[in-house]
């Protein structure tokens, strides 16, 4: 694996991301998990991945950064050390061979989870805040049987289980586009939510159109017609974690 000896070593306790048993209880065991609460700071990037983000507004410098450093700190875990994480033409991230991995920031929550690749085919985390997904934006984000599951709820609780279906739609893209390439709507995915109230569940993504990533699962038949994963609650925040099991790896 390509190493880079320039990465800035001295970090503030506020620029330190810490391992997150919570990210990582998403995802299967083997799964490392970093999260810090607070924007990045640019002067501990590399000079190479600090060019991705030369022309940006600080506010996404700031993100960017927070993102880099809990992938720097949880590929740590793994063995992997002054690895400068740059970015594809399509600004995806370039993971150390051998290991694919995942970023989410929204304000006051950034983290990164990687994973070795006999472990997990791909992987994919989202993180919103609790009410993010306002209600007109429901009819675009959500189809029938998710409509139909919210209007089945108490209304005080729609607004967080909207936002869920949103995570978990973004964590189920994140997942399948380094493998596929394919770029979704939130109309062709439906997901079911499991164990809604109580804070934390297992959910499941499926396909309402032939795509590439169910295509792709359907063509191995040890591995799942559907994405599985996980969500969970945890301060003003909802996070949602997808993944697909690499052949052979056990459940």
């Amino acid at each position: 694996m390509s190493t880079h000896s320039r990465i800035a070593q001295d970090l503030s306790p506020t620029d330190a991301p810490a391992l997150s048993p919570g990210y990582a209880s998403l995802f299967p065991e083997g799964v490392v998990a970093a999260e810090l609460r607070a924007a990045g700071n640019v002067s501990c990037l590399a000079p190479e991945e600090a060019s991705i983000v030369a022309n940006a507004v600080p506010k996404r410098v700031g993100e960017f950064a927070a993102g880099r450093l809990c992938a720097r700190r949880a590929l740590g875990e793994l063995g992997i050390a002054n690895f400068a994480l740059e970015a594809a033409g399509d600004r995806q991230p370039i993971w150390p061979e051998g290991i694919v991995g995942s970023i989410t920031h929204t304000e006051g929550m950034y983290a990164a989870v990687v994973a070795e690749r006999k472990l997990l085919r791909a992987i994919g985390v989202d993180t919103e805040a609790a009410a993010a997904v306002e209600p007109e934006l429901w009819p675009r984000i959500l189809i029938g049987a998710e409509l139909d599951w919210l209007a089945s709820l108490e209304r005080h609780a729609r607004a967080a289980a909207a936002t869920l279906i949103f995570s978990a739609k973004e964590a189920a893209y994140k997942c399948q586009y380094p493998l596929t390439g394919e770029r979704l709507s939130f109309s062709d995915l439906e997901v079911t939510v499991a164990e809604w109230g109580r804070g934390r569940g297992a959910l499941q993504v499926s396909a309402t159109r032939p795509t590439a990533i169910f295509r792709l699962t359907a063509s191995d038949p040890s591995a799942p017609h559907v994405l599985t994963g996980a969500y969970r609650r945890h301060e003003e925040f909802i996070s949602a974690g997808v993944f697909l099991r690499a052949a052979g790896a056990s459940s």
